[in-house]
Formats: C-alpha cells, structure tokens, sequence
C-alpha cells in the first residue's frame, strides 16, 4: 500500500539545524509532487514545502524561505527538509504528502499523509 514515513524530527535550539526525511513506498514517487506540511497543537495544518515530480520546481511558504529548503531524490523514493536557522515558532509536528495527480504543481491537493515527525525548537 502507498506508505510515508518521516523522520529527523526532535529537539533543537533557536538557530540550530535539522533535516527531515520522508520515505515514500507503494507508488511510482517519480510522478508525483510532494510537500511538507506542519501543524502545531490547537492551529491549523499548515503548508511548508512543495516540490515537482522532477524538483524542477519548488515552492516555499513565506515564514520559511530563505531558511528551509525542499529537494528530493528520486531513485531513493526519499523527500527530504533542509531547516536551518530555526525558531521557537517552527515548533511543530512536520508531515510529509502526496500529491493527488502525477506531473502537477498543485500543492495543496494531497491525497496520502504521513504520521508525522516532531520538531521541538527551544533552549
């Protein structure tokens, strides 16, 4: 079956690095355009980090450009999140998805969802 699982996640202090991993399964990942969403307890999931079938193209949310960057390796089925220069406000749980149709830039239609990874940024 179609499978994410995310890892890297854990405690860190303001300023400090972390790079998540995604490994995908169950699908032909090379197709698909995947993202990185976040959520912190009582608010919404939110978007982070998308990036096409062939990482031709990326896309960042406003409150992490500059700092987080996307990229993925195709012949390893793996998305990964290069985070640097992290804030308390960064603190959340990171999920790892799936877009819904192959070759699309849509990144906010995703149809498969990882369990998640904890990043806690705090001194």
């Amino acid at each position: 079956q179609v499978q994410l699982v995310e890892s890297g996640g854990g405690l860190v202090q303001p300023k400090g690095s972390l790079r998540l991993s995604c490994v995908a399964s169950g699908f032909t990942f090379s197709q698909y355009p995947m993202t990185w969403y976040r959520q912190d307890p009582g608010k919404e999931r939110e978007f982070v980090a998308g990036i096409s079938s062939k990482a031709l193209s990326t896309n960042y949310a406003d409150s992490v450009k500059g700092r987080f960057t996307i990229s993925r390796d195709n012949r390893k089925n793996t998305l990964y999140l290069q985070m640097n220069s992290l804030k308390p406000e960064d603190t959340a749980v990171y999920y790892c998805a799936k877009g819904g149709a192959p070759w699309s830039l849509d990144y906010y239609s995703m149809d498969v969802w990882g369990k998640g990874t904890l990043v806690t940024v705090s001194s």
